[in-house]
C-alpha cells in the first residue's frame, strides 16, 4: 500500500480522536502509522503497477500460445 494512503489513514484516525484524548496518547498518529505499516506488511499484496505489469505479460503470454496453436494446427493439417 502507497506510504501517502497509510498517512491519511492514520491522520483520519487521530482526527476524529477528540482533543483530550489526543493529548493524552501524544504520537498516536505515529503510532496508528507504525501499527498500519507493520500490518500491511504481512499481507500478501501487490502494487498496482506490479498487478498491471503482470496482467501484461500474462496477455502477451496468452497471445503467444494462441499463435503457437495455430501454427501447431496449421502444420497438422493434410495437404
Amino acid at each position: 500500500m502507497d506510504a501517502k494512503k497509510i498517512e491519511d489513514i492514520a491522520r483520519q484516525i487521530n482526527d476524529s480522536i477528540p482533543a483530550g484524548i489526543k493529548d493524552l496518547a501524544g504520537s498516536f498518529e505515529q503510532r496508528v502509522k507504525t501499527i498500519l505499516q507493520q500490518q500491511l506488511g504481512k499481507l500478501d499484496v501487490v502494487t498496482r503497477e506490479e498487478l498491471d505489469v503482470q496482467q501484461q505479460l500474462l496477455l502477451r503470454l496468452r497471445q503467444r500460445v494462441e499463435q503457437l496453436e495455430r501454427d501447431l494446427a496449421a502444420m497438422q493439417k493434410p495437404e
